[in-house]
């Protein structure tokens, strides 16, 4: 069965894109990063995972209010 777990380099990739597209949005999550310690792990396949956390609640607003305006418009 191939191994379609998510390089660090894919989920790098990912990380610039969506920082790039809350960007657009006036949105900046401090912490958005790679979550390095899961590939670190001994899971199968390495979970690859990207941090959000950390913003305050005027972000967490903004970031609410385009995210439901984007499903309205869908």
């Amino acid at each position: 069965m191939p191994d379609h777990s998510p390089s660090a380099y894919d989920v790098t990739l990912c990380v610039e894109d969506l920082r790039a597209a809350l960007a657009l949005h006036g949105i900046t999550l401090p912490s958005l990063r790679v979550d390095l310690p899961s590939f670190a792990g001994t899971y199968t396949p390495p979970a690859g995972l990207v941090t959000l956390g950390n913003c305050n609640t005027a972000t967490a607003r903004a970031l609410a209010a385009v995210l439901r305006k984007a499903a309205a418009e869908s």
